[in-house]
């Protein structure tokens, strides 16, 4: 019980389990405030993560394949969330949606789901399934930052007045501006970008004041080094080796000190246990491993 159920990483484990935390990944907590600097042009991403997810994207939906710890957490994600806020007529945001496990749910419980993603494989894999399955997502290869500028923007445009809005046509983010959206999920995604702080400060951005902002994990520590990366990868076989690296895994503590410089208020944490016999999941109280936590924007 308790194994790894994250599947996105893949650049290598630590061979210590009690290494510090790297430089670049131990962002000052400032830099959730979402300021632009150079690596912003870029986009907060990692461009051989995305390439491998992409290159996976045609067996997402095989609930047998590399993605099944993924089908088999996705209904306790869902209740998470569904449990928490309204979803009938919500505008919700799913970052890093992948193949769009997490959308599709949203969008069943009556939820106006986009959700975004890199990877443009992974995107298409995500349309022609809600296709096939008559679900209306909007799915879009798009950069977190960017959809936070626009939205930004048409909000100041919105307040400065009609002649400072120009005449360029809105973009579809900026459509939902002022107040963006009323939900903005993102899961499994925080610990494969280079600056998860700024990342924080991004979904601050995309949520309106009041909205919620839910976000799962994984716990850095020696359980988690045990369970995440030498059971789950190399005894349980339960994702490929290598899918996990130890110094990119978040403590409780680091995403409360970066969420409260985004101006988000820590509402709830969960931990999430999954069963490798059984190949099932469940929420419980013990955070040590995979969790999640619920935040409200101030």
């Amino acid at each position: 019980m308790g194994a790894s159920t994250n599947a996105r990483d893949g650049t290598g484990a630590s061979a210590d389990p009690a290494a510090p935390r790297g430089s670049q990944r131990g962002a000052d907590a400032s830099s959730a405030t979402g300021n632009a600097d150079a690596s912003s042009a870029r986009g907060n991403a990692d461009a051989s993560e995305l390439g491998k997810f992409d290159a996976l994207s045609s067996r997402f939906w095989d609930p047998k394949g590399e993605f099944r710890p993924l089908h088999v957490l996705n209904p306790v994600r869902a209740r998470f969330v569904a449990e928490r806020v309204t979803l009938t007529g919500t505008k919700v945001v799913d970052v890093g949606c992948g193949g769009g496990l997490l959308c599709e749910a949203l969008a069943r419980a009556g939820a106006q789901v986009t959700g975004i993603d890199l990877a443009p494989g992974m995107i298409e894999v995500a349309r022609l399934h809600a296709a096939d399955q008559q679900l209306a997502i909007d799915y879009r290869v798009a950069d977190a930052d960017a959809i936070a500028r626009e939205i930004a923007g048409a909000a100041g445009a919105a307040a400065a007045g009609p002649s400072a809005a120009g005449t360029a046509a809105p973009g579809p983010a900026a459509a939902a501006a002022p107040g963006a959206f009323d939900v903005v999920t993102c899961m499994e995604m925080l610990e494969h970008v280079p600056d998860p702080a700024r990342m924080i400060g991004t979904l601050a951005q995309l949520v309106r004041p009041g909205g919620h902002v839910f976000v799962s994990t994984i716990n850095r520590n020696l359980k988690s080094f045990m369970l995440a990366i030498v059971g789950a990868e190399y005894f349980l076989r339960l994702i490929p080796r290598g899918t996990h690296e130890y110094e990119r895994l978040i403590q409780p503590s680091e995403l409360a000190q970066w969420s409260r410089a985004a101006g988000l208020t820590l509402r709830e944490l969960a931990g999430i246990e999954y069963n490798p016999l059984s190949h099932s999941a469940s929420l419980s109280r013990d955070p040590s491993v995979n969790y999640l936590a619920h935040f409200v924007r101030s």
